[in-house]
C-alpha cells in the first residue's frame, strides 16, 4: 500500500477575516489542488459517531430538530467564553485528519504539483500533521491588520462581540510567524495580493 503523496503539501492559514480562502482560490487558479479543511470540519459533524460524541459532550441544546448538529448553537457554546473549544477539537480533529489522509491518498495515482490545505486552525492544533510524511511540510500564513479583519467580519453580518471572540480564540500573528515558511500580507488591493501569490507559486512549484 502507498502511504505518501509525492507532491508538496502546504498548510495555508490565517486569522479569521485575513483572506486565506481568497489566497487558496488564487493558488487553485495556478494549478494548486485545494482541500478545504474547514469544510471537512463541518462535514464530519454529520458522521454518526462524531455527532453522538458532540451531543454527549455539549448536550441536546446543540442538536437541531432533525437530529443534526445545530452549528450556530454549537458555535455559541464553543466560543461563548467557557473554554469549550478544546472539547470540540478533541472530538472533531481526529475525524478531520482521517478524512484528510483519505483524500491525500486518493491523489497518489494522479498527483498535482502542489496540494494546499486551507485551514483556519493550524498553529493551534495537530490538523494536517499526518503520520508517514503525508501531511503538510511547509506553512503559508496570510496576515491582515486586526482592525481590517474585524471590519470584514462585520460586513459579513457577524456581531462585533462574536467576531472578537472568534479572533481571540485563534493564534496570534506572532505565533503564526514563528512557524511560517512564507508570509503574505493582505492589507492592500487585490492586484497586490495577486502579485504576492504569483511570487509564492513560483517558489512552491519550482521547489517540487
Amino acid at each position: 500500500m502507498r502511504h505518501a503523496v509525492p507532491v508538496l503539501v502546504i498548510g495555508l492559514c490565517g486569522g479569521i477575516g485575513a483572506g486565506k480562502s481568497t489566497v487558496a482560490s488564487l493558488l487553485a487558479e495556478r494549478g494548486g489542488h485545494v482541500i478545504d479543511v474547514d469544510a471537512i470540519g463541518r462535514e464530519v459533524l454529520n458522521d454518526d459517531h462524531v455527532r453522538n460524541q458532540v451531543r454527549t459532550e455539549f448536550g441536546d441544546g446543540v442538536v437541531a430538530a432533525d437530529g443534526s448538529i445545530d452549528r450556530a448553537a454549537l458555535a455559541t457554546t464553543v466560543f461563548g467564553g467557557d473554554g469549550r473549544l478544546p472539547d470540540l477539537e478533541a472530538i472533531s480533529h481526529p475525524a478531520i485528519n482521517a478524512e484528510l489522509a483519505r483524500q491525500l491518498e486518493s491523489l497518489v495515482s494522479n498527483p498535482p504539483q502542489v496540494v494546499v490545505l486551507d485551514m483556519a486552525v493550524l498553529v493551534e492544533s495537530d490538523l494536517g500533521r499526518l503520520p508517514n510524511g503525508r501531511g503538510y511540510t511547509q506553512v503559508v500564513v496570510v496576515e491582515t491588520d486586526p482592525e481590517v479583519r474585524l471590519a470584514r467580519l462585520l460586513e459579513r453580518g457577524m456581531s462585533a462581540d462574536d467576531a472578537r471572540a472568534r479572533m481571540a480564540s485563534q493564534a496570534t500573528d506572532d505565533e503564526r510567524r514563528t512557524i511560517a515558511d512564507h508570509i503574505l500580507t493582505n492589507d492592500g488591493d487585490e492586484a497586490t495580493l495577486d502579485h504576492q501569490v504569483d511570487t509564492l507559486w513560483a517558489t512552491l512549484a519550482g521547489g517540487v
